[in-house]
This record gives C-alpha cells, sequence and structure tokens, in this order.
C-alpha cells in the first residue's frame, strides 16, 4: 500500500465494533486474559489502542517492530538505557533536541556510558567512533538548524562495525523519510509533533526490529512510559490524515523558505530545499519532501521578541507540527537547556527563530511574515 493508504488503515481493527469503521477504544486497565495469548496491561504496551497504533507505525516505516510511548523523551530514553550498558560509548551529532543533549550530558556517565558530539558529517561521525562504540544516534534533519546526514552512509559504516544505529526521525516524518530502509536499526518520532498534528497529544513512538524492540520493551515495563488508551486512540486518529498534511505543510515551507530567502533583513534561511542549503543534495537523495519545518535568522540589530510580537497570523508557541503554523525562539524554548556556550559554538543565536508552517494558505504565512519584519525594523 502506498503511503496515504497505509496512514489511514494499516492496523485499524473492527471487531466487536458493532459495524464501526474507527478501532474501538478499549479504556480498561483491567483485562481478561484466561483466553488470551499474553497478558495484556497498559504498562506493558499490548493492549488493543496499544497495537494498533504500533502497527501503523511499523507499516509507514517499514519495520518488524514498535512501541507508543508517554513521549518523544520516553522513547529516547528506552533507546539509550535500555540497549546501553555501563562501559559502552555512543556517538551524537550536535545540534540535537534540547531534550535530548540535556538528558546525555545529565544522565549517560552516571550510567558509566560515555559519549561523544560530532559535527553531523560522515567523516566525523567514522572518526568519533572507538572500539566501545555501541551506537550512533542523530537527527536528520536536525532541530533547529535543519542539518542532513547522509544516513545509507552512516548505517553501513557502523553495519560493518556491529554498532546500532537510532535516529530521531520526528523533523522528516515516516512519510517522507524511511531511515530503516536505508539500513538504521531503529527510527523514533516525538509524536506529540506531527504524529499528533493538532497541538493537543504529548507522545511518542520507536519502530525497529523485533529484537531491539524487545530489549527497548523491557525496560520500559520497568520504568513505565506507556501512553493511556484514549491518547493512543486520538493518535491513531491523527495519523489517518498524516500524508495529507505532511505534503501541504511541506510546500508550504518551501514558499516561505524561498520567500525568506533573499530578503535584506534575514540573514540566513536554513530549509534543506532550498539548493544553497548545504545538505541539499543528500536531503533529495534519500528524502520524498523537504519538510514543514524552516529556520531563519534575523539581521543583526533587529529585536526577534519584537518581531514575534508583531506577528499576527502566526503564533509565537512552544513545540511544532501543528496544523497551525507557529514559531519560536530556540534560545527560549527548545534550546534553553542547552549551555550559551554551546549555543553560541553551534550557531543557536538570539536572533535564530524555528517556524513550523501548518496547513493554511501559504501567501497568508508569508504576508503575516514581512509585515512583521517590515514594522520590527521600522519601530528599530
Amino acid at each position: 500500500m502506498k503511503k496515504s493508504t497505509q496512514s489511514v488503515r494499516a492496523g485499524s481493527r473492527r471487531a466487536n465494533n458493532m459495524g464501526g469503521l474507527n478501532t474501538p477504544l478499549l479504556s480498561s486497565s483491567a483485562i481478561e486474559y484466561l483466553d488470551d495469548s499474553e497478558v495484556r496491561y497498559p504498562r506493558y504496551f499490548n493492549t488493543l489502542n496499544h497495537d494498533v497504533v504500533a502497527e501503523k507505525m511499523n507499516a509507514l516505516e517499514s519495520a518488524e517492530a514498535g512501541l507508543v510511548t508517554s513521549s518523544g523523551m520516553a522513547a529516547i530514553s528506552a533507546i539509550l538505557f535500555g540497549l546501553l550498558e555501563s562501559g559502552d560509548h555512543i556517538v551524537l551529532t550536535e545540534g540535537l533536541y534540547g531534550g535530548t543533549h540535556a538528558l546525555v550530558v545529565t544522565g549517560l556517565e552516571r550510567h558509566g556510558i560515555s559519549y561523544s558530539f560530532v559535527a553531523p558529517e560522515t567523516g566525523c561521525i567514522e572518526t568519533a567512533t572507538v572500539p566501545e562504540t555501541r551506537m550512533i544516534f542523530l537527527e536528520s534533519p536536525s532541530n533547529p538548524l535543519l542539518s542532513v546526514v547522509d544516513l545509507a552512509f552512516v548505517a553501513k559504516f557502523a553495519g560493518s562495525r556491529r554498532i546500532i544505529t537510532a535516529i530521531d526521525n520526528t523533523f522528516a516524518t515516516p512519510i517522507l523519510q524511511n531511515p530503516l530502509v536505508l539500513g538504521f536499526d531503529l527510527v523514533m518520532h516525538s509524536g506529540t509533533k506531527y504524529l499528533g498534528g493538532h497541538s493537543d497529544l504529548c507522545c511518542g513512538t520507536v519502530n525497529g526490529s523485533t529484537k531491539l524492540i524487545s530489549k527497548i520493551r523491557n525496560h520500559l515495563v520497568n520504568h513505565g512510559g506507556c501512553l493511556n488508551a484514549q491518547d493512543c486512540h486520538l493518535l491513531e486518529r491523527s495519523l489517518k490524515t498524516l500524508e495529507i498534511r505532511v505534503g501541504r505543510q511541506s510546500n508550504n515551507a518551501m514558499i516561505v523558505a524561498q520567500s525568506l530567502d533573499h530578503n535584506e533583513n534575514i540573514k540566513r534561511v536554513y530549509y534543506p530545499g532550498l539548493e544553497s542549503h548545504p545538505g541539499h543534495d543528500i536531503a533529495a537523495r534519500q528524502m520524498e519532501g523537504f519538510g514543514g519545518m524552516l529556520s531563519f535568522e534575523l539581521q543583526d540589530g533587529i529585536n526577534p521578541v519584537s518581531f514575534l510580537r508583531n506577528l499576527g497570523l502566526v503564533n509565537c508557541a512552544v513545540s511544532l507540527g501543528g496544523v497551525e503554523t507557529t514559531i519560536c525562539q530556540p534560545i527560549a524554548t527548545s534550546h534553553q537547556k542547552v549551555s550559551a556556550q554551546e549555543r553560541r559554538r553551534l550557531g543557536i543565536t538570539a536572533n535564530l527563530l524555528r517556524l513550523s508552517t501548518g496547513i493554511e494558505d501559504a501567501g497568508d504565512i508569508v504576508t503575516d511574515l514581512l509585515q512583521a519584519l517590515a514594522r520590527t525594523v521600522h519601530e528599530g
């Protein structure tokens, strides 16, 4: 089945639903077990509504097995602490989501796990691996600078050394990029973003081989992080429109990026769909579209907070991937926990703004951004 069909049909269950087309919502935390093949319980990640979402994501990501979790960070934590042991080493690319960065720098060493952050380039990833390296974890495109990594190259390199590869695929979504098909072992999403898509859920997913997912499940069962049935039900509903939403958002982002790219008040636009982007060729090769996320840096002297306050249509808000266009200042939101020194080194400045394009008319989005920019420059 094509992605649009998988989004709607994969995993759905109609049994015992009085003829309804939607999967029943099983809200019970007490489930009969005598005639079942396994004991089912919400914390075991194996109730009806958990299974349906996992199976839909398995289809979309071409995976053997999967889990739905209470957040994207729950999925990332389970990958790291469910698969790595004391004495192991992990290579991570720079510029990861701030929550992931904070988890690594505050949590891994306490468990005897060493780590290296490297530039998101294949040569740097190769050089950073040591005999103790057990995992490579990255984002592509990354948050918030939209860096792109050659996934097939990394997968081949890691596979030759039996290193597990894991990726945060939140920005690309399974509609635009399938890392498992390119050779990666694990793919996770902050389902709070595009998978939920309506700014009303907090959830996560992780998909991969049956063997690895089994180990991750064991960690999650012991440490919690399960999602309730109601939110699983809503997540399944949202996934049905994922392909349509992401297609519109990706098209809108390209129009916005092109509109801002040559504006005299914009220092730089970060979007892999632009030919000037250093990762454009790789993104064009491994993605089906360039996504709905972009970031841009205002020229020096333009007050970013004043710009945000001058917006009318575009909402200044935390998170991303919803049907409405949102914008934020990473130093105050997603990367607040990253040290100021590290942010400066990475190029995450006060004037850097991250935009998540929604499904509104692209011209309306551009008009609002340009009027806010003109008004802020005039006020300054």
